[in-house]
């Protein structure tokens, strides 16, 4: 599993015939230190993520019962959660989207 941020749409008119009416996105891994990832995935996406939002994003059987074809689907990676909002350890709110992020409260000394 890995949170991601959408970053971009896939758009495919010949496919594996078990992806018919499946929609994929580009997905971006998120990062702790906030800089951009150098990575980007393909993912399945049976929820309707939008472009900026931040999603969790499952691989292999997880993936498969998440897009909804079982078994017998040719793709093994999925959007499986819009994220509403994600607490780091040091205090860091992370929102649906990089906009609503909050930093870490100011430590008193």
């Amino acid at each position: 599993m890995l949170i991601g941020t959408v970053v971009g749409t896939v758009w495919a008119t010949k496919k594996d015939p078990t992806l018919t009416g499946v929609r994929f996105l580009v997905v971006q891994p998120f990062t702790l230190d906030g800089k951009p990832s150098a990575e980007t995935l393909v993912a399945a996406d049976p929820l309707g993520a939008g472009i900026g939002e931040r999603v969790l994003v499952v691989f292999g059987r997880a993936a498969r019962h998440s897009i909804g074809k079982g078994h017998d689907i040719g793709f093994q990676c999925a959007v499986s959660a819009i994220v509403d909002k994600m607490e780091l350890e040091d205090g860091r709110m992370i929102g649906p989207v990089a906009a609503e992020d909050q930093p870490a409260p100011s430590r008193k000394a």
